[in-house]
C-alpha cells in the first residue's frame, strides 16, 4: 500500500462541493503533478492532502491513518508544504526562515540544537542558498526567494513535500532552476514530491506520475505518456493539441493549436 492516498475524499466550502469522492494514490519516491484548468480543484486537493483543509467526507490516509486525526506537529514531521505565494515578515533573514522548518522537531522552549543547525546548513547548501543566509528574504530575487522557502521545507526533514504552483511568477530560467532542484531532491534524497503545475510541458518533463483533474474529478492518472493525450487535453483543458515526442526526454510534448468551441 502507498504511504499517502485519499479515500472517498469530498471537499467543499459551505454548501458548495468542490471535490467529490476522490480516490487517488501517490507513488512513493516519485514526483506527482496535479494538472487541470483554473478552478478545477487541484489546489484544493493539494491543501487537503497536506492537512491545511478539512474534508467534508472521506479522508486522507498517511501510513494507514487518517491524517486529519493526527496532531499538527506529528504531521509536520512527515510532510512539508510550500503554499502558493508564501510571505515572510519584513526583516526576516534567510537563515531565520529556514530555521522555522526545525520547529516540529524542537522540544521545551524551542532552542536550536547542534543537530538543528547542521540540518539548516545542509538545507541552505543543497538549495544553493548558503551565500545568502544573512540576507533578508525580502531582498532576494524571485528564484532565490523560492529556493529559500524550499530550503525551509527541507529543514523539516520530511519524506513528503507538497508544492502549490512552485514556478508561479518566475521567468523561464528561474522556473527551470526550481524544477531541476526538485528533480535533484527526488533523485538524490528520494523525496516524494506532489506539486500543482500549470505548464503541461513542465509536468511531462519533470513528473513521473500525473493526475489530470476536471471539476474535482480525476479524468486520467498515470505516467505522462498515459495522461497527455489529445483526448484527455480536450476534455480537461478544452483545447485541440498535437502530441509529439519530446527530443530531450522521449516523453510526450503538447502543442496546442486551437480551442474547442462551446455549443
Amino acid at each position: 500500500m502507498q504511504r499517502l492516498l485519499t479515500k472517498d475524499l469530498t471537499i467543499g466550502y459551505g454548501d458548495t462541493t468542490i471535490v467529490n469522492n476522490l480516490n487517488v494514490e501517490i507513488p512513493d519516491g516519485k514526483i506527482t503533478a496535479l494538472v487541470g484548468a483554473n478552478g478545477s480543484g487541484k489546489s484544493t486537493i493539494l491543501k487537503t492532502m497536506a492537512r491545511l483543509m478539512k474534508p467534508k467526507k472521506g479522508g486522507v490516509l498517511l501510513d494507514g491513518e487518517q491524517i486529519h486525526t493526527k496532531s499538527t506537529k506529528e504531521v509536520a514531521k512527515s510532510l512539508a508544504i510550500l503554499p502558493q505565494n508564501p510571505s515572510a515578515p519584513d526583516g526576516l533573514t534567510v537563515y531565520e526562515l529556514v530555521g522555522y522548518g526545525r520547529y516540529p522537531h524542537q522540544k521545551g522552549m524551542g532552542s536550536m540544537s547542534a543537530e538543528d543547525k547542521k540540518i539548516i546548513e545542509w538545507s541552505l547548501e543543497v538549495t544553493g542558498m548558503s551565500d545568502f543566509y544573512e540576507r533578508g528574504v525580502d531582498q532576494l530575487s524571485g528564484g532565490q526567494r523560492q529556493r529559500a522557502w524550499i530550503a525551509m521545507a527541507l529543514a523539516q526533514q520530511t519524506d513528503i513535500l507538497f508544492l502549490d504552483e512552485p514556478t508561479t511568477f518566475l521567468d523561464m530560467a528561474h522556473q527551470l532552476d526550481v524544477l531541476q532542484l526538485l528533480k535533484q531532491l527526488n533523485e538524490q534524497e528520494n523525496r516524494t514530491i506532489i506539486m500543482v503545475v500549470h505548464d503541461i510541458s513542465h509536468a511531462t518533463r519533470f513528473a513521473h506520475n500525473m493526475i489530470a483533474i476536471k471539476q474535482g474529478t480525476v479524468v486520467s492518472s498515470g505516467t505522462p505518456t498515459e495522461v497527455v493525450t489529445a483526448d484527455v487535453l480536450q476534455e480537461v483543458f478544452n483545447i485541440k493539441a498535437d502530441i509529439i515526442t519530446d527530443p530531450q526526454t522521449g516523453g510526450p510534448y503538447c502543442i496546442p493549436y486551437g480551442l474547442i468551441k462551446s455549443t
